[in-house]
């Protein structure tokens, strides 16, 4: 009796598609790069091209352009602090984020959307707004 439950059991697991720790955890990285400031390590998850809105400042980059931009706005408001306060993960390659960034000279809103494409996860929009 106990065999054939605990062979069930393991049928049962495997079965069930249980939610991936990578598609979970895929944000992590940009949300630990944000919070320390490190435009290069936010870098590596963006698109090939991405939109970028810098308080207002508005424009289409290249992935190494974006990294620029991102690195002068960190020089000019040094991270305090950054937390995730909203995701939305209707559709499983799409994804949206709200969180709050936190400098010395303001508070700001952070738009991020970002694709996933198996673990791979692409950021393609990122907005810094002042709150």
């Amino acid at each position: 009796m106990f065999l054939n439950q605990l062979i069930l059991s393991f049928l049962l697991w495997i079965a069930v598609p249980l939610e991936s720790p990578e598609m979970e955890k895929s944000i992590d990285p940009v949300v630990i790069a944000i919070d320390s400031g490190s435009s290069s390590e936010l870098a590596r998850y963006f698109d090939s091209s991405i939109s970028l809105n810098i308080n207002g400042q508005q424009g289409d980059y290249s992935k190494s352009q974006a990294e620029l931009v991102v690195k002068d706005f960190f020089k000019k408001n040094p991270p305090m602090s950054f937390s995730l306060v909203f995701k939305s993960e209707n559709n499983p390659s799409t994804s949206s984020y709200i969180g709050e960034y936190s400098s010395g000279r303001g508070n700001f809103k952070v738009f991020i959307k970002a694709n996933q494409n198996g673990s791979d996860m692409k950021v393609y929009s990122l907005e810094f707004v002042k709150a």
